[in-house]
C-alpha cells in the first residue's frame, strides 16, 4: 500500500480561489471557484488517497489540521498569493502530526525551490512543474534522490535539485478527473458567474504554445508543449460524467487553449454531438468560423476569450499573437452562430497608459460580449512579465492583494498610479454593465436560467467590494496629494 495521501487545495483567505484551481489566484469580486484538476491525477493513482478542496467546501484551517492527522503524506498546492498562509498551515499540520511527510507543489515552488525549502522548515520536498508521478513515486516508497523533478534537503541540510522530469505525454493513461470529483467533492459547491450551475470543469489537453508574457501556467507549470488526449478518451469520459452527474447543467473544458488545432477540435465535436451535452470552453480569437460552427453544433454554449486589451501596441508588448481586427471578426462570427462570449481584459499590462485603458474600455463596448472580467495586471514570479517589471522597477509591492486576497494593482508605470488603475477597473465595469442593453441582458438571462437569487447575491458582493476598493483608491490618491503639497511647501 502507498502512503496514505492527502492532496490539499488549502484553506486561505475567505472565499479564496487559488492554488490548484486557478491560473489567476485571488479572492474574486464575486465568490466563485475553479476545480482543482491538477490534484485529481495523483489522487486517482494512489489507493486510499483523498483530495480535499478546502475553499469551496468551506473547510477551515483547524478542520484541515484535524483531517490531516489521519494521513501519512500531504501534497499541498500553493500559490504566490497564498504563500505565507500555506506555510503557517503546514507548520500547524506538522505540529499536530509530526510523522507526516509534506510536499509543496505549484508555481511558487517551481520558480524558487530554494526559497520554499529555506522559508518553511517542515517541507520535506517540493515538486517542480508537473508533479503527478513525482508524488506518486514518493508515496510508493521511492527514495528522494531517485525521483525526477523534485528539490529537497539531504541529510546534511544541503538543498539538492534532482534533474527535471519529462512532461507527461500519454494523457490517455491518466485518471479521469470526474471520477475523483465523484469520490471526493461536492460539485454543487463550485460556482462561476457566467457558467450554468452546477457545472463541472476538466482538461482535454495540457500546455499552451502561445507566448503571452503574463500567463502563469505555461511558464511555470504546464509548459508550452501542447499535448492532447485522444478524442475517444475525452468522449468516453464525457459519456461517463453525464451518466454519473445527471443534474449538472454544463461541462467546461478548462484547457489553456482548447480549440487551437482545427482538425482535432472538429473531430472531438463529432464525438460529443451524439451525447447531447451543453458545454463551454476557452478560445483564442484566431479560431475560424468553420471550427466555431462545428463547436456550436456539438453543444458548445460559451467561450472564455482573453482579449486582454483593445490597444494594438499593448497586444504586441505582451506577445498576444492576435490583433484588434481579428478579435472583431471572431466576435462577429460568434454572434452570428449564437455562441456566447465571456470576455477577459487586463489593465496595467506593459506599456499601459491612460489612453490605452480608454481604448480598451471603448473596444470592449463595441464588441458587446455577454459578460466581462476586468483584472488588474499581476506580475507573477517565473513569467516574462515579472522579469520586465522587476528589471524596470515597476513593482510597488510583492503581495498583489489587499489582505483579504483580492487583486490589488502592484505595478506602477510613469504617469499611471496604481490607484488610477484600480479606479479604472470599476469604471470599466460601470460603463460596460450600466448600459441599458447590457444590464437587461444579464437580468433576462438570470430569469431564463432561474438564477435570479444567485444574481442578487453576486451583485451584492460585487458592489460591496467595489465600494471598499474605491475608498482605498481615494485614500491613496489623497495621501499622494498631501505628500506632493508638503513637498512644494518645503521647496518654497
Amino acid at each position: 500500500m502507498p502512503l496514505k495521501t492527502l492532496l490539499l487545495n488549502p484553506p486561505s483567505f475567505e472565499n479564496f480561489d487559488g492554488g490548484a484551481s486557478s491560473r489567476w489566484p485571488a479572492t474574486r469580486e464575486i465568490e466563485s471557484y475553479w476545480y482543482p484538476v491538477w490534484l485529481t491525477y495523483p489522487a486517482g493513482m494512489l489507493e486510499g488517497s483523498r483530495l480535499l478542496d478546502a475553499p469551496p467546501h468551506h473547510v477551515s484551517a483547524q478542520e484541515t489540521i484535524e483531517i490531516a492527522k489521519a494521513y501519512e503524506f500531504l501534497v499541498l498546492f500553493t500559490s504566490t498569493v497564498g504563500w505565507s498562509g500555506d506555510h503557517a498551515l503546514a507548520r500547524a499540520i506538522k505540529k499536530a502530526n509530526p510523522g507526516l511527510k509534506i510536499c509543496f507543489v505549484g508555481p511558487p515552488v517551481t520558480t524558487d525551490p530554494d526559497r520554499a525549502l529555506n522559508e518553511c522548515e517542515v517541507i520535506d520536498f517540493i515538486c517542480r512543474r508537473e508533479f503527478d508521478f513525482s508524488v506518486v513515486e514518493f508515496a510508493n516508497g521511492k527514495p528522494l534522490q531517485e525521483i525526477l523533478g523534485i528539490s529537497y534537503r539531504d541529510s546534511n541540510g544541503v538543498i539538492q535539485h534532482n534533474p527535471d522530469r519529462p512532461q507527461v505525454e500519454d494523457l490517455d493513461a491518466m485518471p479521469w478527473a470526474t471520477k475523483i470529483y465523484k469520490r471526493d467533492i461536492d460539485v454543487t459547491r463550485y460556482n462561476v458567474p457566467f457558467l450554468l450551475h452546477p457545472y463541472i470543469a476538466l482538461y482535454t489537453t495540457r500546455g499552451c504554445p502561445a507566448q503571452c508574457t503574463f500567463c502563469l501556467w505555461p511558464q511555470t507549470l504546464s509548459g508550452h508543449a501542447w499535448r492532447k488526449r485522444s478524442t475517444d478518451d475525452v468522449a468516453a469520459e464525457m459519456k461517463w460524467a453525464k451518466e454519473n452527474f445527471p443534474f449538472v447543467k454544463e461541462f467546461f473544458f478548462d484547457d489553456d487553449t482548447f480549440n487551437i488545432q482545427k482538425a482535432r477540435t472538429i473531430e472531438l465535436c463529432e464525438k460529443l454531438k451524439p451525447l447531447g451535452l451543453t458545454w463551454s470552453c476557452t478560445s483564442r480569437v484566431t479560431t475560424d468560423r468553420d471550427t466555431l460552427k462545428a463547436m456550436k453544433e456539438a453543444g458548445c454554449r460559451l467561450l472564455i476569450v482573453g482579449f486582454e486589451s483593445g490597444d494594438p501596441q499593448i497586444l504586441k508588448n505582451i506577445k498576444k499573437g492576435a490583433t484588434v481586427e481579428r478579435a472583431r471578426e471572431f466576435v462577429k462570427d460568434c454572434h452570428d452562430l449564437g455562441l456566447v462570449i465571456h470576455a477577459d481584459f487586463i489593465l496595467g499590462l506593459p506599456g499601459e497608459t491612460k489612453d490605452s485603458i480608454r481604448n480598451t474600455i471603448n473596444f470592449a463596448k463595441t464588441l458587446d460580449c455577454e459578460t466581462i472580467q476586468v483584472s488588474v495586471a499581476h506580475a507573477y514570479p517565473g513569467t516574462e512579465f515579472y522579469d520586465f517589471a522587476k528589471r524596470n522597477h515597476f513593482i510597488t509591492n510583492e503581495k498583489m492583494e489587499d489582505g483579504g486576497g483580492h487583486q490589488m494593482a502592484h505595478i506602477e508605470y510613469p504617469g499611471l498610479p496604481t490607484e488610477y488603475v484600480m479606479e479604472m477597473v470599476h469604471k470599466f465595469y460601470d460603463e460596460y454593465y450600466f448600459r441599458p442593453k447590457a444590464a437587461a441582458r444579464v437580468v433576462w438571462k438570470a430569469i431564463v436560467n432561474r438564477d435570479v437569487p444567485r444574481l442578487y447575491v453576486e451583485a451584492k458582493s460585487f458592489l460591496k467590494l467595489r465600494s471598499q476598493r474605491n475608498k482605498a483608491a481615494r485614500l491613496k490618491r489623497d495621501q499622494n496629494a498631501l505628500k506632493a503639497s508638503k513637498g512644494v511647501g518645503q521647496n518654497a
